[in-house]
C-alpha cells in the first residue's frame, strides 16, 4: 500500500512518514498542499493524508482538487479545535 503524506511542520511529517514506513506501508511525503497535487499527478495512491494548514494550498483545497477526479481515501489532520 502506497500512502501519501503532506504536512508542512517536519518533525510531524518525519514522524507520521517513519511510523507508517514501521508498519509496511510505502510512503511518500511532501510539505505542502500544491506539492501533493503534483505528486498525485506522477503516481499512484491507496490513501493520502493531508494537514489543515499548508503552504501555497491548504488541506480543504487540496482535497477539493483531488476530488474533482479521484476517489482518493484521504485523512485531515488538524490542530484547530
Amino acid at each position: 500500500m502506497r500512502i501519501l503524506v503532506a504536512e508542512d511542520e517536519k518533525d510531524m511529517n518525519r514522524l507520521i512518514t517513519r511510523t507508517l514506513e514501521k508498519e509496511g506501508y510505502g510512503v511518500d511525503s511532501c510539505y505542502d498542499g500544491q506539492e501533493a497535487l503534483d505528486y498525485l499527478e506522477s503516481a499512484e495512491y491507496d490513501g493520502a493524508i493531508l494537514d489543515i494548514m499548508m503552504p501555497k494550498l491548504d488541506g480543504i483545497r487540496a482535497t477539493l482538487k483531488i476530488r474533482e477526479e479521484n476517489p482518493l481515501p484521504i485523512i485531515i489532520l488538524s490542530a484547530k479545535s
